[in-house]
């Protein structure tokens, strides 16, 4: 089975062609970066407007690289949600106007179940499959939650963030000081460079579920932090820096950038990896987890493998490379498979959603 796939859930517009749940044939993620950096974050009007420029020739560069004509594909899918609605739509549209004209099946996909296959896939292909049932945790700039995952493709929400999610945090705290968007790549590029046990954030505490999370309170930590000293000297020389070089090496960045600010950076990073960490270890226990799946952009981190890697998760640990972390349509076409098996089609009429209580 070959499969097309097309995912515009945020601000990257991405389509792939996967054979047969394993053989990735093209991979090709268009970003908007340069358009929204420069307003700290993502702004939904203009990435549907990058969107549409971008969605046609991603497509055709996909197919061009996969040497793979219309005809042969098997299906179309597409991510439906979560996401920003105008986003999703574009890509949405484009699928439905590919399958009706095609006459083939048109599948809608969960991003965030796209994450998880993304690792489920990768790990097949390494020769160490996923076994089940799974922990998932899935982190990114919009999503951090807690899944167990069957072998039968079920997928049961465990705990959820209550406020800012994990990626969202790091963005906010990396805007806060001045290092542009998106700034979790500069903090966990920074943080190996400082004291992880310099500023004692407190770990979270929290009534009801503990398998949820939330970034809120460290994140106003920092802003205390921030607010208890004099950093006017430091953000001016940022700001010089950036408007002489868009995106700084990260000399560039230590060179403006205090030792204390570094300290405290690697304390943050250390308290979040921490707190996902320790969540995942007592689902993971609770559940039985024969593995744990590490997804979403935040599993790019570095700060996050290398804890992961000597933390007891009670179970192996399975990450995708960094380039299936982010945003991609190879991890759409990943979870479309086990959809397609099981007759798991869409019609015409199938809407995008922005949260996750649909699927």
């Amino acid at each position: 089975m070959r499969i097309l796939a097309i995912e515009s859930s945020c601000d990257e517009t991405a389509a792939a062609v996967v054979d047969d749940e394993i053989e990735i044939l093209s991979s090709v993620v268009a970003s908007q970066l340069d358009t929204h950096g420069k307003y700290g974050g993502v702004v939904p009007e203009l990435a549907s407007r990058e969107h549409l420029r971008a969605i046609v020739p991603v497509v055709r560069l996909a197919l061009d690289e996969a040497h793979a004509a219309l005809e042969t594909l098997h299906a179309i899918a597409v991510t439906a949600g979560p996401g920003l609605v105008g986003s999703l739509l574009v890509g949405l549209t484009y699928a439905k106007g590919l399958a009706f004209a095609l006459s083939k099946p048109l599948i809608a996909v969960n991003h965030i179940e796209g994450h998880i296959y993304a690792v489920i896939l990768e790990s097949r292909r390494k020769g160490t499959p996923v076994e089940f049932p799974a922990l998932a945790l899935v982190a990114s700039g919009g999503h951090t939650h807690l899944f167990r995952v069957e072998p039968d493709g079920g997928i049961a929400l465990l705990g959820r963030t209550r406020d800012d999610a994990a990626g969202e945090a790091y963005d906010k705290v990396a805007k806060l000081l001045g290092f542009g968007y998106p700034g979790g790549p500069i903090i966990d590029q920074l943080a190996p460079f400082g004291n992880g046990r310099a500023v004692p954030f407190t770990a979270v505490r929290m009534k009801g579920n503990p398998l949820d999370f939330s970034f809120s309170g460290l994140k106003t930590a920092v802003l205390r932090w921030t607010e208890a000293r004099d950093l006017s000297g430091e953000l001016a020389a940022r700001r010089e820096l950036l408007a002489v070089h868009p995106r700084p090496t990260i000399e560039q960045w230590r060179a403006v950038t205090p030792q204390a600010t570094v300290d405290m950076l690697a304390s943050f990073q250390r308290t979040v990896i921490d707190e996902l960490l320790r969540r995942a270890a007592l689902a993971a226990g609770e559940m039985g987890a024969r593995a744990v799946i590490i997804s979403g952009g935040v599993a790019s981190n570095q700060g996050l493998r290398a804890a992961a890697a000597k933390a007891d998760l009670q179970a192996p640990v399975h990450f995708t490379t960094r380039a299936l972390s982010t945003d991609n349509a190879v991890m759409i076409a990943a979870a479309a498979f086990g959809k397609a098996r099981r007759g798991e089609y869409a019609d015409l009429g199938v809407a995008p959603y922005s949260t996750l209580n649909r699927s």
